[in-house]
């Protein structure tokens, strides 16, 4: 045992891995948990994972009974809804919700539980739904159901002056301090008084108002104080007038939260809390739930009704009874009854380990990993990792939550991008999430985000889930880690050296005589004014359908497109995408080869005896089209059933093959070295990502294969890459390694090209065909993430525009070939 795990167990060896259970946690990961090996995931607040024998237990049940539709008289009836019932008692006692108090109400999640919530509450005009700003869309959500209804929404801010530790202690208003933000209402009609002046009270005597809150943010893992829900009843969070007659009740979003900590109903009685199992125990998905307080429910104002949920209906009259058990009303149709058969096997393991002490194991590892990320500084002792809502200064220990949320800084104090720490996490086998988890309050709150700044954002093209993690200097979103009831300390130390090896400053290292900074990466040696080296064109190779297999050629012709007939085919799927290796890999085992001579494009596939041949020359009268890109607009032309047929049969999938008849032009928008822009450009675009033109240098590839074999300690096989990898265009041989990167112009023989700058690589270049299958790998994108990355970016190769011979307006050009063995000369930024 290292020195560090034991610095650890000394610490939380009483909390951590369950020492009082059956077995410990490293003995359940390694007998029910085979699949994690070499695999870090630290995503549980999205899903926490199913055990093996969890799942084997829920085959043998349902292979061994026989559970039919509960709607009925049957033995196989029968048997369900004696299950059914048996898990809402099992549901309520995990709340610690008496059954003579609360019902349980089987959803399809917890999100479909708030739904029910805001369709069915009394909202009035005079109704109020006041939440926290730290709440999740699907809660943000309900003030829909309000605001149509009339009813005034406020949203607060909940800061806690007492100590968490006062939780089981006597309730007191001064232990809160609530922060509104403005009202939120619809129509022209004067606002209420409700919710005004300091007040939650409401204007007439009979209204209901809501509010809600989550027992523990999805964001920042902040924990709520569930004294809330007694404060908010009894009217005591704020001053309210003594002719407040409206009441309000309380809604506890308990999603994230009940995995480690469940909200106590017998101590913290909310009328309403939701949940979903899969937040809990893994399997299954697609199931939560409402826990109910009789009261409540019986204010819940239930439109629709369907199969099960009346007690009798007559089809051509208006005449409908609802039943009385409010299960049956707020339950529409056939609940998944199989789903809920299989919680108890979930239940048991929770049962098992108790909430109590999977807590405890899952707060002493995010301690741990806090604790640690604090210390982190850079070689100018900056801090590295930036952290989000609690603070362990502020926390006792095992009040933490399993929830880290960060991000993380240069140097130079700019921000890594959420993105690239995602794209590098996955390299390492590291199972993470970012973004703003559809929290867009706390979202704001943590970084500092205005209305305005959000607003910006969005014009800017940035949505939730998409790459814009840093606009104008600002963090969009954020990382999120969570650990769970199966996380070990192995998963909490191979984070923290991921973070150390990806993110934290070092020395700067020498390798193979190039000098590199490791963490601010000047992607090329400074040596723009040596002298060239004989650097000549060493292969040519031509890609006519994009992300399929390209051919090999002694000399080549150059159009305004650049290579002639160079991605000037793609494949689109039924619903109009484009397909590429990224989504269909088996694109990468289809061949194909271009006759000049013949006029003809050949292709082949290992799952077609047929070779398909296709005219270069041939007039299409198909339709044309329009398609998108990666932002371009193309004029595209089709082809006939049978040539859809063949490669729709190549690659298992329906397809359309579709060719390049136009595109439209654009200009050069690549900022070189110094910020100087590269001259326009008014050349043709096939269907290329960026430029017209990949150029690979050997040298380079050499070079990256040095690294690949010196970090290759671990006894595995060595691997190597060749420059056919990264599907160049044209590979060079006898300069320097990365000299390409420092080049703005090249001229191979009479021809003239403009770098448009690095090409990002992406995992693309993990994938490989071996014996007729698709191998998946990190390499060799992460050791080009070691030393080759850039503001997010991962650069190798360059990328070029093919530009002679454009004059004014023409756009005919003499005729030029590219030939192998043609002497390369270059100019530098």
């Amino acid at each position: 045992m290292d020195r560090s795990k034991e610095e650890f167990l000394e610490q939380f060896g009483a909390d951590y891995g369950y020492p009082a259970a059956p077995r410990g946690v490293d003995e359940m990961r390694a007998a029910d948990f085979k699949r994690l090996e070499g695999t870090v995931y630290l995503d549980h607040a999205g899903a926490t994972l199913y055990s093996e024998a969890q799942m084997a237990n829920v085959v043998k049940d349902l292979t061994s009974n026989v559970y039919g539709n509960p709607h009925s008289q049957s033995d196989s009836s029968m048997a369900a809804t004696d299950l059914v019932t048996a898990a809402r008692h099992q549901v309520l006692k995990y709340f610690n919700a008496s059954p003579r108090d609360y019902k349980c109400i089987f959803t399809s999640g917890a999100t479909a539980a708030l739904k029910l919530v805001g369709e069915c509450f009394p909202w009035s005009r005079e109704s109020c739904y006041m939440y926290t700003m730290e709440n999740h869309n699907s809660v943000l959500g309900i003030r829909e159901y309000a605001l149509r209804k009339g009813a005034t929404v406020l949203a607060v801010d909940v800061e806690e002056d007492g100590d968490l530790e006062n939780n089981h202690g006597s309730p007191s208003p001064s232990m809160f301090k609530i922060s509104r933000h403005s009202n939120q209402r619809r129509g022209d009609n004067v606002l209420s008084h409700s919710c005004q002046n300091g007040s939650l009270s409401a204007i007439s005597g009979n209204n209901w108002n809501l509010f809600a809150f989550p027992s523990e943010c999805n964001f920042s893992g902040q924990k709520f104080n569930l004294n809330l829900v007694k404060l908010i009843k009894e009217g005591k969070i704020v001053e309210l007038p003594s002719s407040q007659q409206g009441q309000w009740m309380v809604l506890i979003d308990a999603a994230k939260g009940c995995a480690t900590e469940p909200p106590n109903l017998g101590v913290y009685p909310a009328d309403f809390v939701v949940c979903s199992f899969y937040k809990i125990f893994g399997y299954p998905t697609g199931l939560g739930a409402l826990i109910v307080k009789n009261e409540a429910a019986s204010l819940l104002n239930k439109t629709y009704f369907s199969g099960g949920t009346v007690a009798a209906s007559i089809a051509d009259i208006d005449f409908a009874k609802q039943r009385k058990n409010i299960e049956q009303v707020l339950e529409d149709g056939t609940i998944s009854f199989l789903s809920i058969a299989s919680l108890r096997h979930g239940f048991k393991i929770i049962d098992m380990l108790t909430t109590s002490a999977i807590a405890r194991h899952t707060a002493s590892l995010a301690t741990y990993v806090r604790k640690k990320m604090l210390e982190m500084k850079h070689n100018n002792k900056k801090n590295v990792c930036i952290i989000y809502g609690q603070q362990a200064s502020k926390v006792a220990d095992l009040k933490m939550s399993p929830t880290i949320t960060f991000n993380l800084k240069r140097e130079d104090g700019t921000w890594f991008g959420y993105r690239e720490v995602e794209k590098l996490a996955s390299l390492s086998g590291i199972h993470l999430r970012t973004g703003c988890f559809c929290n867009p309050g706390a979202c704001a709150k943590y970084l500092g985000l205005s209305h305005s700044d959000l607003v910006s954002n969005f014009e800017a093209g940035h949505v939730c889930w998409d790459d814009n993690d840093v606009i104008k200097g600002k963090p969009t979103g954020a990382v999120r880690i969570s650990f769970g009831y199966i996380s070990t300390y192995q998963d909490a130390e191979e984070f923290l050296k991921f973070l150390e090896s990806s993110f934290l400053s070092k020395p700067i290292a020498s390798n193979n005589g190039y000098t590199l900074n490791m963490n601010m990466l000047n992607l090329v040696d400074n040596r723009s004014q040596q002298v060239v080296p004989d650097v000549r064109l060493k292969s040519i190779i031509i890609y006519p359908v994009k992300s399929c297999q390209g051919f090999s050629v002694q000399s080549w012709p150059l159009t305004t497109g650049g290579l002639k007939y160079d991605r000037e085919w793609l494949l689109q799927g039924s619903g109009g995408e484009i397909l590429t290796q990224k989504r269909v890999p088996e694109l990468g085992s289809i061949r194909t080869l271009i006759n000049l001579e013949l006029g003809k494009l050949f292709v082949e596939s290992p799952k077609r005896k047929d070779k398909l041949q296709i005219s270069l020359l041939e007039n299409l009268t198909h339709l044309t089209a329009e398609v998108d890109v990666y932002g371009q607009r193309y004029e595209v032309e089709s082809y006939d059933d049978k040539v859809n047929t063949w490669f729709s049969e190549a690659i298992g999938r329906h397809c359309t093959f579709v060719r390049c008849s136009n595109s439209k032009k654009r200009s050069c928008t690549f900022a070189g070295k110094n910020g100087r822009l590269c001259r326009d450009t008014r050349s043709k675009l096939s269907f290329v990502n960026e430029g017209q033109l990949l150029l690979i240098s050997e040298q380079s590839v050499s070079d990256l294969n040095s690294r690949l074999s010196s970090s290759n300690g671990n006894g595995k096989q060595q691997m190597l890459v060749d420059a056919m990898r990264f599907r160049p265009n044209i590979v060079i041989s006898g300069s320097m390694p990365y000299d390409e990167d420092n080049w703005k112009e090249l001229c191979i023989g009479e021809a003239c090209f403009t770098s448009m700058g690095g090409c990002n690589r992406c995992q693309m270049i993990n994938l490989h065909q071996s014996s007729g299958q698709v191998i998946k790998s990190k390499e060799p994108l992460a050791t080009l993430a070691s030393y080759r990355r850039e503001k997010g970016k991962i650069m190798f190769g360059v990328l070029f525009n093919y530009e002679d011979g454009l004059d004014g307006e023409e756009e005919t050009v003499a005729e030029r070939w590219l030939q192998v063995g043609q002497e390369v000369h270059s100019s530098t930024w």
